[in-house]
C-alpha cells in the first residue's frame, strides 16, 4: 500500500511539472504588434531647413519661421514679416531631398498663409533581376513630391493654431500613386520666471493611404482553364495586379521649449519632445540652441545647435525584429552616433531685410552622416 501510494505521488509530481517543462521549451512569441516599416511616403519625415534638422523633431516648439510650414503650422502665425526658405539635403545612398517654402503674414499679423513643396528621388538606376544579376540594360527613376498650403491664426497673445493641407505624388519607376493628408498644430507661448516658454502639440501626415497604379501593375496572365472543360490553346490575357493602399507615416508630437538665457544679444534655448508614430514605438528628442545677435555691434548674428533623437527601431537590439529569427550586427562606433545632429547658422539683418545661411549634420548610424544646407530670405 505504501509503495503504491508513493508511486502515485511521484507520478502526480511528474505530470504537474510537465506543463512547466513544455512551456520552458516552447519558442518565445513576440506580442509586439508595432507595424515597423509598414508605411509609405517616408520622405515626408525628412524635415525642412537645416535649423530644424540640427535641432531634431523637437524643433516644433521653437519653429516660428518659414520652416513652421513643415514642423508646426501654428508657429507660422508668429512670423513678423514675409519670408522664404530653400533647403537641400544630401541624403543616404546618393539620394537628394529638396524643400522650399514661402509665407506671408496678413490681417495685421493675426494670421499667416504659406505654401511649401518637398521633393525626393534619384534617377537612372540599373534594373537587376534573378535572370540578369549584372543588369538588364534598363534603368528606373524615383520621384516623390508633396505640396502643401497652410493657414495659421493667433487666437490670443499666447495661443495660435494652424492647419496644412498636403497633396502627395509618388512615381516609382512605372508605378505611380497619390494621396491627401493634413497637418494640425497648436502653439502656446508665455513667460516663466521672466523667460519665454513654448509648448506645441502637432499631428502630421494624417490622411488617406497611398495606392499605386500604372503600367508596372499590368501583366499578361494565362487564361484560367474551367474545371471539366477540355484544354484548348489560348493566348495570355491582359490583367492587373491588385494593389493595397499603404498608410502614410502619421506622427503625434508634444514639444516643450524654454529659454534658459534670454537677453537682447544672447539666447540659450533647450527643447524636448515626445512623439508617437504609427510605424514605430514611442520616441523622444532633446536639443539646444545658442544664438548671438548683433555680434560686435554689427548686423550679423550666429547660432550653434545640437540634438539627439531616439527612435526605437533605430537604436539598440530591442526593436521587435530579432523575434523573427533575424540577427543584425552593428558597428558600435557608428551605431552610437545614431540620432545625433548638430549645426550652425549665420544671418545678416538690415531693417526689414534679412538673409540667413544654415548647415546641419545628422548622423544615420551605420548609414553614415548626412548634410543639410538651407538659405532663408526675409523682407
Amino acid at each position: 500500500m505504501t509503495k503504491r501510494f508513493g508511486l502515485r505521488c511521484a507520478l502526480a509530481a511528474m505530470l504537474a511539472a510537465l506543463p512547466a517543462g513544455l512551456s520552458a521549451q516552447a519558442p518565445e512569441v513576440s506580442t509586439d504588434n508595432t507595424p515597423f516599416g509598414a508605411t509609405s511616403g517616408e520622405f515626408l519625415l525628412l524635415g525642412a531647413g537645416a535649423r530644424g534638422t540640427a535641432l531634431g523633431n523637437a524643433y516644433s516648439a521653437l519653429a516660428t519661421d518659414v520652416s513652421a510650414l513643415y514642423y508646426n503650422p501654428a508657429g507660422l502665425a508668429l512670423m513678423a514679416r514675409p519670408a522664404a526658405l530653400v533647403g537641400s539635403y544630401d541624403y543616404v545612398a546618393e539620394t537628394q531631398y529638396t524643400w522650399g517654402g514661402i509665407a506671408f503674414p496678413f490681417g495685421g499679423g493675426a494670421r499667416a498663409f504659406g505654401i511649401q513643396i518637398g521633393s525626393f528621388g534619384f534617377k537612372d538606376q540599373p534594373v537587376y533581376t534573378v535572370d540578369a544579376p549584372d543588369g538588364t540594360g534598363s534603368v528606373y527613376s524615383v520621384s516623390e513630391t508633396f505640396a502643401g498650403m497652410t493657414l495659421a491664426q493667433n487666437f490670443s497673445d499666447r495661443f495660435s493654431a494652424g492647419i496644412t493641407a498636403k497633396f502627395l505624388f509618388d512615381q516609382l519607376g512605372d508605378a505611380s500613386g497619390s494621396a491627401f493628408a493634413v497637418d494640425f498644430g497648436t502653439h502656446f507661448h508665455a513667460m516663466l520666471g521672466q523667460k519665454p516658454i513654448k509648448l506645441a502639440f502637432t499631428i502630421a501626415n494624417l490622411g488617406a493611404g497611398l495606392d499605386y497604379s500604372g503600367s508596372a501593375v499590368n501583366v499578361q496572365a494565362p487564361r484560367e482553364q474551367p474545371e471539366g472543360e477540355d484544354e484548348v490553346p489560348s493566348a495570355d490575357q491582359p490583367a492587373q495586379y491588385r494593389t493595397k493602399a499603404f498608410p502614410l507615416p502619421t506622427t503625434f508630437r508634444v514639444a516643450l521649449g524654454y529659454d534658459l538665457m534670454s537677453s537682447t544679444s544672447n539666447r540659450l534655448s533647450v527643447i524636448g519632445e515626445f512623439n508617437q508614430p504609427n510605424n514605430n514605438r514611442a520616441g523622444f528628442s532633446l536639443g539646444s540652441e545658442y544664438a548671438m545677435s548683433r555680434i560686435g555691434g554689427t548686423a550679423f548674428s550666429a547660432a550653434l545647435r545640437g540634438s539627439y533623437s531616439y527612435a526605437s527601431a533605430n537604436n539598440g537590439h530591442d526593436d521587435g525584429l530579432s523575434s523573427a529569427g533575424t540577427s543584425y550586427s552593428r558597428s558600435s562606433d557608428e551605431a552610437a552616433l545614431q540620432g545625433l545632429a548638430g549645426g550652425a547658422g549665420l544671418a545678416y539683418a538690415s531693417g526689414n531685410f534679412n538673409i540667413g545661411f544654415d548647415y546641419a549634420l545628422k548622423y544615420m548610424g551605420n548609414l553614415g552622416p548626412t548634410n543639410f544646407f538651407s538659405v532663408t530670405l526675409g523682407w
